[in-house]
């Protein structure tokens, strides 16, 4: 009896020490909400974040969600409150690794602590991304002036993580050769390794600098009369997404470029379906824990893909057809930021589960039972961290053209609900945001206004 009443006692004390966070499955609390939104029901969608979010004090991933959520309804002044609420906590961040960058690392860096434990500070894109959307709801205002502090924020951003970066990655190598243990996801054997491997993964710089996010700056720039900043804008986008016709004329016709009385250069921007999910998976892995090699099961992420909305590669302008350019592909940063986590994430992983092996060994000679129990509360706690932003889109197509100022209207493909929406240009420069999910059509700012419809009963798939 004594023994059952320990075994309890222990597997209690341990799940208590752990938190929820433990058990939290954000996975399944995002698809939840994901699939209201892909069916145009905002505010349930918002509801559920609400519920699964209760505590006083919220964490990034709730601002950054309820952000977008907001964005989608409509609700330009709420969404951005959100979003600076989710910059504050990046904004702390920068300033923490700026101000001792190795004693940062030493301190999130540690190898003992499981990843779904740690605070969540975001992926490096989901960072940049965040004040790449916060000046889309600028401009969806017309607020250039706005949008260009958020854009030379995204800037200043990217040049903190490439530095933080660099230094993490260089520490984990060093770990990882005093443990003498190999970090190469190649080596998992059964990890789905061309995800990671695929050319469009591959060709990517960094998992962080988005073509869009620079093509914007240039657009904003140039909107403000600053040309000598929109140049290295278009050209960087130009650099991280080469051979794009889109790109290279944004640069050539740069100094050329006048808009006459009467007309608007406009930038049309869709951005469709959801970022891809993280899931865990467990994979055996062979390592040395007290001079035996022991087949040890691991839990490691893997991205998991939405496929709630079909791809865009066209719209319809005043009844005439328009080719989108890709500019931005979250699944493709977040399959690259994990490619690049792996070494980090295979070691911290092996290094707590060797460590454990061999207390849970010497603790077995004294007490069976605690043994077992600290072995079942080690599984259920040893899951990979599946956080990450969902309701974040996943593709980010854009078109430039050149309009009379009035009422235009823009049609999407039959597999978006065939959408119409009436568009007000009345402005030298202007951009027109549509966020496209499932078959649901938002857009907010006063100079658009999507057409209702009732499309046919639909089954969302968020796989």
């Amino acid at each position: 009896m004594g023994s059952r009443v320990l075994l309890l006692a222990l597997l209690v004390a341990i799940l208590q020490m752990t938190g929820c966070a433990m058990l939290r499955d954000y996975d399944s609390e995002l698809q939840q909400t994901s699939e209201q939104l892909a069916t145009g029901n905002v505010d349930a969608a918002l509801a559920l974040l609400e519920s699964h979010n209760q505590d006083e004090k919220k964490d990034l991933l709730y601002y950054f969600e309820k952000g977008e959520l907001l964005r989608s309804k409509g609700d330009l002044k709420g969404s951005q409150d959100a979003w600076r609420a989710a910059d504050s906590v990046v904004l702390q961040w920068e300033e923490a690794v700026k101000f001792d960058t190795d004693k940062y690392l030493s301190q999130f860096g540690t190898l003992l602590i499981n990843d779904k434990l740690r605070r969540y500070e975001g992926y490096d894109y989901e960072k940049v991304m965040l004040t790449t959307q916060m000046a889309l709801n600028l401009l969806a205002e017309n607020d250039f002036a706005g949008a260009r502090t958020e854009i030379r924020k995204t800037h200043e951003r990217e040049a903190v993580i490439a530095e933080v970066r660099d230094k993490e990655y260089l520490k984990y190598e060093e770990q990882a050769e005093q443990e003498g243990l190999k970090t190469e996801y190649k080596d998992l054997q059964g990890y789905p390794v061309a995800s990671l491997d695929d050319p469009e993964v591959i060709k990517l710089k960094n998992s962080y600098q988005s073509a869009f996010s620079h093509y914007l700056a240039g657009f904003v720039y140039e909107a403000l009369g600053e040309k000598g900043l929109a140049a290295p804008g278009y050209r960087k986008a130009a650099e991280l997404r080469p051979n794009t016709p889109l790109l290279e004329q944004a640069l050539l016709k740069l100094d050329k470029r006048s808009v006459k009385a009467g007309q608007s250069e406009v930038l049309i921007v869709v951005q469709s379906g959801l970022a891809p999910a993280r899931a865990s998976m467990n994979i055996p892995l062979p390592l040395t824990i007290d001079g035996n090699l022991v087949l040890t099961p691991l839990s490691f992420p893997i991205i998991r893909e939405d496929t709630s909305t079909t791809g865009v590669s066209k719209l319809w302008l005043d009844d005439r057809p328009l080719d989108l350019t890709v500019l931005n592909s979250t699944s493709a940063m977040s399959r690259r930021a994990l490619r690049d986590e792996m070494p980090g994430i295979i070691l911290r992983t092996s290094v707590r589960a060797i460590l454990r092996g061999a207390g849970q060994k010497k603790l077995n000679e004294k007490n069976p039972s605690a043994a077992l129990a600290l072995s079942i509360a080690s599984l259920v706690a040893e899951d990979a961290d599946t956080r990450t932003w969902r309701t974040l889109p996943n593709d980010t197509l854009v078109a430039r053209v050149r309009l009379a100022q009035g009422k235009h209207q823009l049609t999407l493909p039959s597999g978006q609900g065939g959408g119409h929406v009436k568009v007000t240009i009345d402005r030298p420069y202007q951009v027109v945001s549509l966020r496209v999910i499932g078959n649901q059509v938002f857009a907010s700012g006063a100079a658009v206004e999507v057409a209702p419809h009732t499309p046919a009963p639909a089954t969302v798939s968020l796989k």
